[in-house]
């Protein structure tokens, strides 16, 4: 869900042989996905839907995926004022289709059980997607902080949750983009390039 122009389903493509839909409500990532897809020549594993994904548990139906991904909008919608003069920006950034309730009901009903929701978010936002999960029963099981470089703050969270899970929460590793010469640390070259 909140699939913009297709990366996670492409990079979920690498791992995985299983059939994969992306979801995505503006129209113009929508295409940009599309195109993505076609490019790699996956359209017999990948389909992109341009639909709300509110829509997608009556759409697609309930408890029947083993893994639902989102990188949803970070920030809650600001007074008019002060949102982003870029329509598509604003709606990537801000609550302004979905909100993270939203995105958390959605997985818990589209997940199996067992089934695991991973999502993308800031660390300011990480106990509330806790109570969220819970409160839809699913469990937080792994959480990892990612740092932009070695001496700076966190400023995205790793969370994946299992729909039924038992409680067990592990704090994985931190994870550092860029290293002291500003270039892609190793283990973010693996997540990208598949780079040993």
């Amino acid at each position: 869900m909140c699939t913009g122009n297709g990366i996670v389903p492409l990079l979920l493509s690498t791992r995985s042989k299983a059939k994969i839909l992306g979801v995505e409500i503006q129209e113009r990532l929508h295409d940009m996905a599309v195109r993505s897809v076609a490019y790699n020549e996956l359209q017999d594993q990948i389909q992109i839907i341009h639909d709300d994904l509110k829509n997608m548990p009556e759409k697609l139906g309930h408890n029947r995926y083993d893994v639902v991904t989102c990188n949803p909008p970070y920030f809650k919608t600001p007074k008019q004022a002060e949102q982003n003069l870029n329509e598509h920006l604003r709606i990537a950034r801000h609550e302004i289709h979905c909100t993270l309730e939203d995105v958390i009901s959605v997985s818990s009903k589209l997940l199996k059980q067992g089934g695991k929701a991973a999502l993308v978010h800031r660390p300011g936002r990480l106990l509330e997607i806790f109570e969220l999960m819970k409160a839809y029963q699913i469990e937080p099981k792994r959480v990892q902080f990612v740092y932009p470089k070695q001496g700076k703050e966190a400023n995205t969270i790793l969370v994946e949750g299992i729909k039924g899970g038992r409680p067990d929460l592990k704090i994985l590793p931190p994870l550092f983009v860029y290293n002291e010469q500003n270039e892609y640390t190793k283990e973010i070259r693996t997540i990208l390039y598949g780079d040993k």
